[in-house]
């Protein structure tokens, strides 16, 4: 099934492990939405702005690729997202968003979204 599927953080260079997120989330067959502060495009998807906080219906999972210190503003977007989950990769982690999204009513994970998609666990 089909996991519509934000990544924030996103990056047109294949470098970046949110490029890699968005590379295999297409490969398992799920849509991705790439939104970051870059412009350009991955995967034939332009990046939207984060800083415009884009409207994204049906989000299942939200993927998180922005360290700590640039996560302003960020908590208010995911929470009008509405995602079922939200995934806090290496290095993306945030203790306190964590639980105030849990409080909510949104699951938080700290994981890796490729291995994730690797075991079958995505």
């Amino acid at each position: 099934m089909s996991k519509r599927t934000v990544i924030i953080g996103a990056s047109p260079n294949p470098a970046r492990y949110s490029y890699r997120a968005a590379e295999m989330l297409i490969e398992h067959g799920h849509e991705i939405v790439p939104v970051g502060i870059k412009r350009g495009a991955v995967f034939g998807k332009d990046i939207l702005d984060v800083r415009s906080a884009p409207a994204i219906d049906d989000v299942d999972t939200v993927t998180l690729y922005v360290g700590e210190g640039n996560q302003e503003g960020l908590q208010a977007y995911i929470e009008k997202l509405r995602p079922r989950r939200v995934i806090f990769n290496p290095g993306a982690e945030n203790t306190a968003m964590a639980k105030h999204l849990e409080k909510v009513g949104i699951e938080t994970l700290e994981a890796c979204t490729l291995v994730m998609l690797r075991s079958g666990q995505y």
